[in-house]
């Protein structure tokens, strides 16, 4: 008859931060995981740094010009079913993009 361990709840289920395991015998066990040590920083991460907020600028402007370009299409060129949908998700990720630029723009100032 297997017997229940210290750490098990009423029903027998290991606790939050144990997992059961099965013995050589079928009889369940608890195993304890310490916990995740994490490595400390040298100190050269700030200097030896990369941004990428000039690729996300150029990625923002790229965005921005294309789906205004796209917005004025639907708007006034194309003449069609779900024209002015389309029209109003250009100008959703227009308005995004340009938030992004404005985001970047006061990342790289400070």
């Amino acid at each position: 008859m297997p017997t229940m361990m210290a750490h098990a709840d009423c029903s027998g289920n290991p606790g939050p931060h144990r997992r059961a395991s099965s013995g050589h015998n079928g009889v369940m066990r608890q195993r304890q995981h310490a916990p995740r040590r994490h490595r400390q920083p040298s100190g050269s991460e700030p200097l030896a740094a990369r941004s990428a907020l000039g690729l996300r600028a150029t990625l923002s402007g790229t965005a921005l010009v294309l789906a205004l370009a796209a917005m004025v299409f639907f708007a006034v060129v194309a003449d069609g079913p779900g024209t002015s949908v389309a029209a109003v998700i250009c100008a959703v990720v227009a308005l995004v993009a340009l938030v992004d630029l404005g985001v970047i723009a006061r990342r790289s100032r400070g």
